[in-house]
């Protein structure tokens, strides 16, 4: 296959395949935990994608992409006073966040300020639970970030 020629900043020595990619759906648009857990084991055993370096506990953060998981969302958006809109009428941003308290507000204030100036609403944020028990190379457990969810509406 021929490549584009070299310019600016691009250079077709640089290509390559995207391998590691994988794709599980119910062709009737089904949803199931069996597709999620399809979709783990594709992970699981792509590792020779390059997820894994000298440390085997440091990773890549690979992860797979799913459907806003409406109803869970909801009911735990309403145990803090936030109705959401129907479902496909608000999004949600998967924000990583510094753990240090004064900048990870800042950066929180920011996120917000700029949802407003784009003309939408900030419908609030939901923590998001993580494993702690889960093994982790003391190198990345020192830069884990808080991971926050934003709703958008």
């Amino acid at each position: 296959m021929d490549q584009p020629r070299a310019q600016g900043l691009y250079d077709p020595r640089h290509e390559h395949d995207a391998c590691g990619v994988g794709f599980v759906a119910h062709v009737k648009g089904r949803k199931s935990h069996q597709i999620i857990e399809q979709g783990l084991l594709i992970l699981c055993n792509l590792n020779h994608r390059g997820a894994v370096g000298a440390d085997p506990l440091m990773g890549d953060g690979a992860g797979i992409l799913i459907q806003i998981p409406d109803l869970l969302y909801r009911e735990e958006m309403a145990l803090k006073g936030v109705q959401l809109p129907p479902p496909g009428e608000y999004g949600v941003g998967m924000i990583f966040l510094p753990k240090e308290h004064a900048s990870r507000r800042a950066c929180e204030q920011e996120l917000e300020r700029t949802v407003r100036a784009e003309g939408q609403l900030v419908l609030g944020w939901r923590d998001v639970r993580v494993d702690d028990e889960m093994p982790m190379s003391p190198a990345v457990k020192a830069r884990e970030p808080v991971i926050r969810q934003l709703f958008i509406g």
